[in-house]
């Protein structure tokens, strides 16, 4: 091969330079803003030089030559050896090859499909590391003060080219030298930070905060989510010499090669070049990118700047329309007024991205409650101030730390008992943004509400759904988040101001019901923050620590009855005995109260009993009373069973009633009225658990009652006489509506009580003509009646 001087580029250029042409093999990775023609010299030790000749002006003298055949973008990629001399002054650096030490094709696949489930994580990976570079610096520099000798301030600087969808990504950390090239970026899955972090536990004189983020070892990989082609032009302030690596995606190899072009030097530090995929440009707008930072990399601990667009309003003259010109009446002279208008200066300039600091890594104490209630609205766009915040770090087996906030409303328009995906907590890796996408990892789907951010030490930034499931670490976190969650409830529970409470019970108390269903475990913390209406506190809920202090002294249980509201549970006539004893029953008029209540079972030793289900006992029995009443009564129950047949499973005496006749109960393992009315309306389909535990009701008697004295009278007498069975349903249709229960007739019912009050109120007021035909009819067919029993007498 021959040599080549300076000289010979215009001649070559003139010619075609088809020889050389020839000489070069395949291109690689295009670039994108300028076309680059290698020509290749030998030395004397046989190295390789490369020289670039053509820069960016000269693009259309070069796009012009048919011979050349050069396209947009063209490079030389193998490496070419000469035994021809050529001078040193004119070499270049050679293009050095490498293979990957492992398949790429399976690595991008595994980072596709299994590491990362959003394109957009490439920035908050690539930031992590440009952050670790900084880091290793500042830590190294502790030792060798020299590598801090080029005064360059620690920061991240993110440019962007839309037009082109080119990404910048550069860093003034610790740099690489060709050597960590090789090691770091071409063998997978091997971390930098991860050998740095050993040697400095191997040191013994290594001391400080280690907290270093890139760790895992594929987060620079990540950049082939969007991009192409990746450029990483890096130098280390131990070296002299600055070297770029270039791959592609799906490639199996990378090339390496120093960089002598005066104007791409770095002072230290490394700068990524992102040649984005088509489809995935859109992450150029460095609006969209600045949202990115925003959201993944708000707190990491160096400045980062974003190229933004900017501008300044500035006020200019504009020449006038000569018809609003005005003329001076006395010498004639027309005169212009001078005219101006704001217009918007445009211009490009770095801005400060990340300027909040995370909290959280301050001291408690040191935090005043309008800072708490900022970086709230900031964080969750909220405009209320929370009811209340707990900020702790936890130390231990598992180290994270952590502040949360309790909303001051619901979210309007949402359900978070259905939905639980409430984006309320925000999990961050060593400040870094992970996700706010859980699905009860962090946090269980009744304190959903909570909102707050997590930051952890301990997990992996590739945190995924199954990583989380799986991982014991938030397992552990996930219970201290919950017990720290209702010390931060049971606080305001606690407050001198009532009405704290009584707002967060209106906006999240069917949030804690549900954890009395979900969560056995921590039902002792759950059940002191219960609230609910009773019979001596209709207007007020209280608590059930209230009523267990409230308790008579013989009271073994806390009575309860559910209801659809404070008015009928007042009105139900289970109360009427329990009132005369003074005794508090808990009013639960919320649809999932009974079964809170019911999974709940006891509060301090006492159990929960249901006023409404059979076998009832108020402490005061009477063996030998109650034995006397079912030898005097209990063939009548047996004649009232009989006739009621499989509508109850027994009639017997009750010991609930005093001014009632009757009463319609729940068996004690059968649900109750304000179960079944709920469970009907859900029901769909099969019907037959309805039809069965309606099967299970009892019908309780008021032996003391005037109707059940002349019920008891008819039996003995006539206990076929129609009049009295008809008695018996009716009695029975009006309790189980007085009972809270649904008639299976509601027409047939009413039928029944507009004869029992034709009955009743015939002749009552009306006159010699008759108050009305019924009356009338009712009247002649009790003279038919009466009559043969007078004639009857006189025999």
């Amino acid at each position: 091969m021959h040599k080549i001087s300076r000289r010979s580029v215009s001649a070559i250029l003139r010619t075609g330079g088809a020889r050389y042409h020839r000489n070069a093999a395949s291109a690689v990775a295009p670039a994108t803003h300028a076309a680059v023609f290698s020509n290749l010299v030998g030395e004397s030790d046989g190295k390789v030089r490369q020289y670039s000749f053509l820069a960016a002006g000269q693009m259309d003298a070069v796009k012009s030559s048919s011979q050349l055949n050069l396209k947009h973008t063209f490079s030389l990629t193998h490496r070419y050896e000469s035994t021809s001399t050529a001078s040193t002054a004119s070499a270049a650096p050679p293009v050095e090859k490498y293979e990957y030490q492992a398949e790429v094709s399976r690595l991008m696949d595994l980072i596709v499909n299994s590491l990362y489930s959003n394109k957009e994580v490439f920035l908050r990976e690539l930031i992590s590391n440009a952050s670790d570079a900084l880091d290793k610096l500042r830590f190294m520099s502790v030792t060798d003060p020299e590598l801090l000798k080029d005064a360059v301030d620690f920061d991240i600087r993110i440019q962007t080219d839309k037009d082109n969808g080119i990404i910048k990504i550069t860093d003034t950390g610790i740099g690489m030298t060709r050597q960590e090239l090789v090691d770091c970026l071409g063998t997978i899955a091997q971390s930098g930070t991860a050998k740095f972090l050993k040697a400095l536990k191997d040191s013994k004189d290594a001391g400080g905060d280690n907290n270093l983020i890139g760790q895992f070892g594929v987060g620079f990989y990540s950049a082939f989510l969007v991009a192409d082609r990746v450029v990483v032009s890096t130098r280390s302030p131990k070296s002299d010499k600055q070297y770029v690596w270039e791959g592609e995606a799906n490639a199996s190899s990378y090339t390496i090669r120093e960089e002598t072009d005066p104007e791409k030097q770095l002072p230290r530090g490394t700068c990524l070049t992102l040649y984005l995929k088509r489809d995935d440009k859109g992450f150029a707008h460095p609006e969209r990118i600045q949202r990115l930072v925003k959201n993944y990399s708000q707190f990491v601990s160096f400045p980062i700047y974003t190229w933004q667009e900017k501008g300044f309003t500035k006020e200019v003259e504009v020449d006038e329309d000569p018809t609003e010109a005005t003329k001076n009446e006395q010498d004639g002279k027309t005169e212009k007024k001078k005219k101006t208008k704001t217009v918007v200066e445009k211009y490009w300039d770095w801005e400060l991205t990340n300027e909040t600091q995370p909290i959280w890594l301050r001291n408690p104490k040191e935090v005043s409650t309008e800072e708490y209630n900022e970086f709230y609205k900031n964080t969750f766009n909220e405009y209320l101030e929370p009811v209340a915040s707990s900020h702790f770090t936890t130390e231990g087996e598992v180290e994270f730390r952590s502040i949360l906030y309790v909303p001051a409303v619901s979210p309007m328009g949402k359900d978070d008992l259905v939905n639980p995906k409430t984006k309320n907590i925000r999990l961050y890796v060593k400040r870094v943004f992970i996700s706010d996408d859980f699905d009860g990892e962090l946090f269980p789907r009744y304190l959903s509400f909570v909102k707050g951010v997590v930051d952890s030490n301990d997990l992996p930034l590739n945190v995924s759904r199954e990583i989380l499931q799986e991982s014991r670490i938030v397992r552990i976190m996930r219970k201290r988040l919950v017990r720290k969650a209702f010390d931060m409830i049971l606080g305001i529970s606690m407050s001198e101001n009532r009405e704290d409470y009584e707002k967060f019970w209106d906006n999240f108390g069917k949030h804690l019901k549900l954890g009395c269903i979900e969560d056995r475990e921590n039902h002792k913390r759950i059940a002191p923050l219960l609230r609910f209406f009773s019979s001596q506190s209709e207007a007020e809920m209280i608590s059930l620590d209230e009523y267990v202090e409230n308790m008579k002294p013989d009271q073994k249980d806390i009575y309860y009855i559910a209801s659809d509201s404070v008015t009928s549970a007042k009105n139900t006539p289970f109360l009427e005995k329990i009132l005369e004893k003074d005794l508090e029953v808990l009013f639960l008029v919320d649809p999932i109260d009974e079964v809170a209540i019911q999974n709940l079972k006891s509060y301090k030793e006492k159990n929960f009993v249901d006023i409404s289900k059979e076998d009832l006992d108020l402490g005061d029995k009477n063996e030998e009373k109650e034995k006397e009443m079912k030898q005097e009564f209990g063939q009548t129950c047996d004649w009232i069973k009989k006739r009621l047949g499989d509508k109850v499973a027994n009639v017997q005496i009750s010991s609930r009633l005093s001014s009632s006749p009757c009463v319609l109960v729940s068996g004690k393992f059968g649900w109750s009225a304000n179960m079944e009315r709920l469970m009907k309306a859900q029901s769909v389909g099969d019907t037959s658990s309805l039809d069965f535990m309606k099967s299970r009701r009892v019908f309780e008697v008021n032996p003391e009652h005037p109707i059940i004295k002349n019920l008891d009278a008819a039996y003995k007498s006539n206990p076929n006489d129609e009049d009295a069975l008809r008695a018996i349903d009716l009695l029975y249709d009006a309790a189980l509506v007085s009972s809270g229960f649904t008639p299976d007739n509601p027409a047939q019912l009413g039928g029944k009580i507009y004869e029992m009050m034709g009955v009743a109120l015939s002749g009552k007021w009306s006159g010699p003509s008759g108050f009305h035909n019924q009356g009338a009819q009712l009247q002649q067919l009790e003279a038919e009646v009466v009559e043969p029993v007078e004639a009857g007498s006189q025999k």
